[in-house]
């Protein structure tokens, strides 16, 4: 999702395949030979892996489109701060709720997944500097790494009879997926996602 996200504020056109779930294509494993998984996005024939890198690729390719980076260095280095906790520390405790043995384990990784959505919340109005988006005026980096977990979050939410994201704890944030995944950019992307 993420490249796509990034593919279509750039306007670039491009043909999207997908694979069969618990199948690999012959071309999926000849363009991902190590990790041997998705996303991969071949340009110039030459295969490039890992969304977040692919993100920042597709920015510098197409530099003409709107930025997705941020132009300061300092805005840049928290963007990629935050979108590296959200990959490493905030899913994978999101995941964890799945893997839960027990109502007590189950609590304490909602309580964690919880924690990290506060630190989000907090991230979000530093960042987004009183505008819509992390990338604030328009959807950048960071909306990017958070808002391709949205779907993920509600699936949790809706599994285990949970309000993790809600109007109470984190207002900004709630408001913020609403214009994120209403952006013209995310909504066709997160709707075939769904289907």
């Amino acid at each position: 999702m993420r490249a796509r996200i990034a593919l279509n504020i750039k306007a670039v056109d491009y043909e999207f395949l997908e694979e069969t779930f618990g199948s690999k294509s012959l071309l999926l494993l000849q363009s991902n030979p190590v990790h041997k998984k998705m996303p991969v996005l071949i340009h110039a024939d030459k295969p490039l892996c890992e969304s977040a890198i692919l993100v920042e690729y597709i920015d510098e390719v197409w530099a003409s489109g709107p930025s997705i980076l941020p132009s300061d260095p300092y805005d840049r280095a928290i963007a990629r701060f935050w979108a590296t906790y959200i990959d490493s520390k905030w899913f994978p405790s999101m995941s964890g709720i799945a893997r839960a043995q027990g109502h007590e384990e189950r609590k304490a990784s909602i309580q964690q997944v919880e924690e990290g959505l506060e630190l989000l919340e907090d991230a979000f109005g530093k960042c987004s500097k009183g505008k819509a988006f992390f990338g604030c005026d328009s959807i950048g980096f960071l909306d990017i790494a958070f808002g391709c977990f949205l779907g993920w979050l509600r699936v949790v939410e809706t599994m285990n009879g949970v309000k993790l994201l809600d109007e109470v704890k984190t207002p900004r944030l709630t408001k913020w997926a609403d214009k994120f995944c209403a952006d013209g950019a995310v909504k066709d992307v997160c709707q075939k996602q769904r289907s």
